[in-house]
Order: C-alpha cells, then sequence, then structure tokens
C-alpha cells in the first residue's frame, strides 16, 4: 500500500485569523465551509492544510518565548508541531519579520544538516521552516 498525499487538520480559535496568519507566509486561501464559517483549507503549491474551528485536535499556546535551545520549553504549547520544506529559509524568515508573525527560533544550521527556523500560529501550532543543507529536500 502507498499512501499519495497528508493533509493535516489544524484546530483554530479564529477561521479569518488563521486565513489571514496563513497568508502573511505566503499561502491562499483554497476554500471556506459553512455559515459562519467552521472549516477550510490554505494551500501552497501542492500542499494543503485544513483549518477546523474549535474542533479536531488541540490547540493551546504556552508562555514560551522560544521554541527550541536554552531556555526553551517545547512542550509549553500544545498545537501541532510540522515541517514545511522550502527553497529559502531565509527568504521566509525576512518575509516574517516584515509580516510581523511569531519567529520562536531565527534561522540555524542545525547538526541533523537542516537549516530551519520556527514560527508560531496564534494557537500555538508550531512550524519549522526548513531546507535541507546541500541543496536536498
Amino acid at each position: 500500500m502507498r499512501f499519495k498525499a497528508i493533509t493535516p487538520i489544524l484546530n483554530v480559535s479564529d477561521m479569518l485569523e488563521s486565513f489571514e496568519w496563513f497568508e502573511k507566509l505566503g499561502w491562499s486561501k483554497g476554500w471556506e465551509w459553512g455559515e459562519p464559517v467552521r472549516f477550510g483549507g490554505v494551500t501552497s503549491g501542492e500542499c494543503e492544510i485544513f483549518l477546523c474551528h474549535n474542533a479536531q485536535g488541540g490547540r493551546g499556546r504556552g508562555g514560551n518565548v522560544t521554541t527550541f535551545g536554552p531556555g526553551s520549553e517545547e512542550l509549553s504549547d500544545r498545537g501541532a508541531w510540522m515541517t514545511l520544506w522550502v527553497d529559502d529559509v531565509d527568504e521566509v524568515y525576512r518575509r516574517c519579520l516584515i509580516e510581523h508573525v511569531e519567529v520562536t527560533w531565527s534561522p540555524t544550521d542545525m547538526p541533523w544538516n537542516v537549516r530551519e527556523m520556527h514560527v508560531r500560529h496564534p494557537d500555538g501550532h508550531v512550524f519549522r521552516i526548513s531546507r535541507a543543507l546541500g541543496g536536498a529536500g
């Protein structure tokens, strides 16, 4: 058996705010459902993430300032963690600074041969923005 794709579903407290947050990262609202909107999706290229208002999974923003390294508390956020693979981590970082997206770990070359940074969604979901060092990934 071979699976063809995976679509995470994130529990969010505010659909419109979540659509706007993903747009700051360069994603687009793919669709929405319900009145008021209770379910929807954001897309970037062939990637899609579903957003569900107050259901389907956990969420919760911790009081931590960083999500990695000394002084961090990786268990503080109760939302999902996932990695988004990109061509240029530093370009995403610059966009996050311009768009005032919360960066919880600045671009760093990690010992596991990946350059990555972390951003946090208002509901505590953490995204590792990554690129394999050496060009792959």
